[in-house]
């Protein structure tokens, strides 16, 4: 398993292909995701171990040049991440529901993972910027206490960086709600 992930996203489509060769070419680094994401951006995604993938990330924000939008680094990230960005998380129990949007890939991404690291929830899913404006939406589930506490942990990320949209805590949602997500 991996310890660390990173990301570059650019503002170019093509130059995106390009900086995915560089970071895979790199490091040994596994690729988590490298697409297109609206409006005409390319996120690549890449895990491993810190090193490797700091290094990956710094040649990939070195190749995008002035095409570069955000890059990311985060060491000892939560493993439940991972499957909840690759879209394969399985969540069985369904308790409260938190909601957290934000601007950016990189800032739901270490939103998502302050959310993880401080309550007792289970991230549902990552949903990465694609037909969504650019933003990114993370929702977990878990107690309200812990719901709570996970979104206010992720929030205080995202707003550190002003790129925090909206969070929302809903105590009971009825099970349809569920099915939309999952």
């Amino acid at each position: 398993m991996y310890n660390s992930i990173g990301g570059v996203e650019t503002s170019s489509m093509a130059k995106g292909y390009d900086v995915t060769d560089t970071m895979l070419k790199t490091a040994n680094v596994r690729l988590l995701l490298a697409r297109t994401i609206c409006p005409g951006k390319y996120v690549v995604l890449v895990a491993g171990e810190v090193a490797d993938v700091t290094m990956s990330v710094e040649a990939g924000a070195s190749r995008a040049a002035e095409s570069l939008v955000d890059r990311f680094v985060i060491p000892n990230i939560h493993p439940d991440v991972f499957p909840a960005v690759q879209g394969t998380a399985q969540v069985t129990a369904r308790e409260s529901m938190g909601l957290l949007e934000t601007f950016s890939v990189a800032s739901l991404i270490e939103a998502a993972d302050a959310c993880v690291k401080a309550a007792d929830v289970r991230l549902i899913e990552i949903k990465l910027a694609m037909a969504m404006g650019g933003k990114g939406l993370v929702t977990l589930t878990g107690s309200v206490a812990a719901v709570e506490a996970a979104i206010a942990a992720g929030a205080a990320n995202a707003g550190e960086k002003g790129l925090l949209t909206q969070t929302i805590v809903i105590p009971q949602p009825r099970p349809e709600l569920f099915r939309e997500i999952i």
